[in-house]
């Protein structure tokens, strides 16, 4: 049986939906699957033991360009069976031009009629954490073959496997900025892509690096993309020790490796936050405008101010953030140093 995956368009989506990936893999031991994703989620799925290949593409200018270049290697693979964790028409129409036998997928944006088998969208879905919302799309596919649902929900793995080699140069990396192995190593994780109301700010960063680096005499290494460099240099500049600035810096699977190899995360609501956990690292996680019941990293420490007006889910803050200015550089001190030791 061959079996393919449209993955999720964002890196905490991605990790949120291991635990369907490996729910697939259980009920589907024999089965070739692929996973259909962005290229640069090779760098978060290339060890990853649940699924058989990578499809990896890049969404061009004209997405109707995409889903017709794409339908073309579908048809060519000759799915039986195609999984959409995407909400999309796009996607749906994909599915179906890609001409997969048993198309599932959630009813989102009247694309119900590309698909054969099209689920409603569970009304807890605001409710309970996102990895359920996966989770429950597969048990579907679960009693359509096999007229059952096996999935225990008191175990949720979000584990990522990470190779020997990954490892290995993420150390190389990190010696090679001069940072020194013997000591604890902290990364923080201070952007956010898609919401500057997700950050906890520069200057809390920055004393909040002085005192680690002055305090527990540990490394503090920025990561995060290129488009969050603007807030990494800001958290440099108002530093007075200065922390390692990697932020841009690093592929997605240098960072996967980097984030494996060191003592914690300390990071705003975003993708690195997800990817530390799940590779086995200590993660502090502040969360100011978005809902942690749905979307907290799991197996991740959370820090919020409870305010009235949070979760509002807004990109900018029309007021003076109080979710976020609440949060103290002393506290998370506090419980940074309780985590790394």
């Amino acid at each position: 049986m061959k079996i393919v995956i449209r993955g999720t368009n964002w890196i905490g989506d991605a990790v949120m939906s291991i635990p369907a990936l490996r729910y697939l893999r259980r009920i589907f031991p024999d089965a070739h699957i692929s996973l259909h994703t962005r290229t640069w989620a090779e760098g978060l799925f290339q060890n990853a033991d649940f699924i058989d290949e990578i499809l990896p593409f890049e969404k061009e200018k004209n997405s109707l360009n995409t889903v017709r270049l794409e339908a073309r290697k579908w048809r060519e693979s000759q799915f039986d069976l195609a999984v959409l964790f995407t909400n999309s028409f796009q996607t749906a129409l994909l599915c179906k031009l890609g001409k997969a036998k048993t198309r599932f997928g959630y009813r989102n944006e009247g694309r119900s009629f590309l698909l054969t088998n099209p689920i409603e969208k569970p009304q807890w879905k605001s409710e309970r954490h996102e990895v359920y919302y996966y989770l429950n799309l597969v048990s579907e596919i679960e009693k359509h073959y096999f007229d059952q649902v096996s999935l225990d929900e008191n175990e949720i793995d979000i584990s990522l496997p990470i190779s020997d080699e990954l490892k290995l140069n993420a150390q190389h990396l990190l010696r090679d900025k001069g940072i020194d192995l013997s000591k604890k190593t902290i990364a923080f994780g201070v952007g956010s892509t898609n919401s500057r109301a997700k950050r906890w700010g520069a200057e809390r960063y920055a004393f909040l690096n002085d005192k680690l680096q002055k305090d527990l005499d540990a490394n503090i290494i920025l990561l995060g993309s290129r488009n969050e460099l603007s807030i990494a240099r800001q958290v440099t500049d108002s530093s007075m020790i200065k922390p390692i600035i990697l932020t841009g810096d690093t592929s997605l699977t240098d960072a996967v490796g980097i984030l494996s190899e060191i003592d914690l995360l300390i990071s705003n609501d975003m993708g690195l936050a997800h990817i530390a956990p799940a590779v086995g690292t200590k993660t502090l996680t502040i969360f100011g405008p978005t809902n942690p019941k749905t979307t907290k990293p799991i197996g991740a420490e959370i820090v919020r101010n409870k305010v009235d007006c949070a979760p509002c889910m807004l990109r900018d803050c029309p007021i003076d953030h109080p979710c976020m200015t609440g949060i103290s550089p002393e506290n998370i001190f506090e419980i940074a140093n309780d985590l790394i030791r």
